[in-house]
Order: C-alpha cells, then sequence, then structure tokens
C-alpha cells in the first residue's frame, strides 16, 4: 500500500466518463468538445495507471457525447475509452479507435480544397496508424497527426 493521499471523486448520477486519455491531454479534450458547462467537470492529470504508466480522466455531468465528438476524442488517444452514466450505472463503455474514414471532424489545410469553399464535410482517409496519416478524400493533401486541426 503506498502512503500517498487517496482523492475520491464523487460518483456521476448522468453523464460521460473519458478515460485513459494520455498524459496532459485532458484540457486539450474539454476544448476539442467546446464545453460550455450545464454541470460538474472532474479532471484527473498524470494519474497512475498499471496498464499505462499514466493517464488523465474527465468526468462531464449532464452530458453525452456525439458520434463527431468520440471520433473527436479517438484522434487525441487510442487506448481512451468512454463511458456513459445513468442513474449512477454504466450503461454503455466503448473503447474509442481511429475509423479507416473520419468525415466531418478533421479541417483539410489545403485553402484550394473544395471542403473549404462549399458547404461539404471533410473526408480523410487513414492511411497509416503510426505514425498516423490521412489524405483528404477531396483533394488528396496528407496529414500527419501532429498536423491535423479538429472542426
Amino acid at each position: 500500500m503506498s502512503d500517498r493521499p487517496e482523492y475520491k471523486v464523487t460518483a456521476l448520477r448522468q453523464g460521460t466518463v473519458i478515460d485513459h486519455l494520455p498524459p496532459g491531454m485532458a484540457i486539450k479534450a474539454l476544448k476539442v468538445l467546446g464545453y460550455q458547462g450545464g454541470g460538474v467537470v472532474t479532471i484527473g492529470m498524470f494519474l497512475e495507471s498499471r496498464k499505462w504508466g499514466q493517464k488523465d480522466l474527465i468526468k462531464i455531468e449532464n452530458k453525452e457525447l456525439t458520434w463527431k465528438e468520440v471520433q473527436q476524442i479517438a484522434l487525441l488517444g487510442t487506448h481512451t475509452s468512454i463511458s456513459i452514466i445513468r442513474d449512477y450505472k454504466v450503461i454503455e463503455k466503448m473503447d474509442v479507435s481511429i475509423p479507416s474514414e473520419i468525415i466531418g471532424v478533421i479541417h483539410c489545410p489545403n485553402p484550394a480544397c473544395i471542403t473549404n469553399h462549399d458547404d461539404l464535410a471533410t473526408r480523410f482517409h487513414v492511411e497509416e496508424m503510426e505514425p498516423m496519416k490521412m489524405r483528404c478524400g477531396y483533394c488528396e493533401t496528407i496529414i500527419r497527426k501532429d498536423e491535423l486541426e479538429l472542426l
């Protein structure tokens, strides 16, 4: 047993738990989600993780993520899990993964791309996972994970 102090966080009645984010990504995840309030948000950063060494954790009261938000979170960390909580119980738990095609989530950096001029959802095809490389389905521009700008 460790002599470190233990911290307890109140259970969620309704909401979402985002667990196993890469260390230091919790604040970025909240920015990506554009969370405007509506409930308590609990953030744990650089927490111990038996499996990954360290992790971040977010609990968001009174919010369930949309499919687009789940995809955005997946791009931040491939080992992340999302749990939907209702009446203090986990009703759904998903391990997020990056799909082979990402629609309407990433901005195309090519100023000439049609998605930057017309009302079209961006469409990127994942060509490589490590290191991540994606190709725009319209203009063929290739971007790496460190270059992506989420919508």
